[in-house]
């Protein structure tokens, strides 16, 4: 039972490896205290508490100090120079789809402008290219996590097998014990067997003896007993 499910484990992560790792990058609109802010949208195909915590972790590294209120992440004065030199201001929210998986939208305000696909292509691209390393920052990150845990049941696999192994060794070690003790029981019966024929051939060499030594009496007894009577004969 237990080798089946370390089997079963390891196909699982075998069947999560060969799954496609979908990237998209698309202008979205998203409500932000109740105005609708057009943005760059990222969808992946990921846990979204795991999304959250690495754009988390990987925004306050690329822009600045995030601020946090009603589900949305803020950034002001960001300074992100793969997109553009101007200071922006970030707007940024997780959220998760059934249809789509998980999502990762935010907002750059240029000060100026925003960053749109018509009016800032450029910069629009250059969002779009951070975006899209972050989702194989992300990816990657994920495939480590899997090869670890893959690593894992192989790691408790060749433990299954030592431990089945000695197992049969440990088993084939009893049979042979098993074996000899039975080989010492069947010679010490054997020998208690022989020992039984020369007891009971004894008994009976002891029975012979009993009658000719009972014979042997009687004999004396009359001698005696004749020897008595020549005495009482002599006067």
């Amino acid at each position: 039972m237990r080798t089946k499910l370390l089997l079963a484990s390891a196909m699982m992560l075998m069947t999560v490896f060969a799954k496609a790792q979908s990237v998209r990058v698309e202008e979205r609109e998203q409500p932000i205290d109740g105005v609708a802010r057009r943005g760059q949208q990222l969808t992946v195909q990921l846990d979204q508490k795991v999304v959250e915590k690495s754009w988390k972790e990987h925004l306050g590294q690329k822009a600045g100090k995030l601020k946090y209120r009603k589900g949305v992440y803020a950034v002001e004065n960001a300074q992100i120079d793969t997109i553009t030199s101007t200071p922006l201001r970030v707007l940024s929210k997780v959220g998760s789809t059934a249809e789509d998986g998980s999502y990762v939208w935010w907002s750059l305000d240029m000060g100026t402008a925003y960053v749109d696909k018509s009016a800032t292509p450029a910069e629009y691209a250059a969002a779009e290219n951070f975006m899209r390393g972050f989702a194989r920052k992300l990816y990657r990150q994920d495939v480590l996590r899997q090869i670890n845990e893959a690593e894992d049941v192989l790691r408790t696999t060749k433990l299954e097998q030592d431990r089945v192994v000695k197992q049969a060794n440990d088993l084939q070690l009893s049979i042979e014990k098993n074996r000899k003790k039975k080989q010492e029981l069947e010679a010490e019966l054997a020998k208690n067997e022989e020992e039984m024929k020369q007891l009971e051939l004894s008994v009976e060499a002891n029975v012979t003896q009993q009658e000719l030594s009972r014979q042997q009496v009687l004999e004396v007894e009359k001698s005696v007993e004749g020897v008595r009577l020549q005495l009482q004969a002599i006067k």
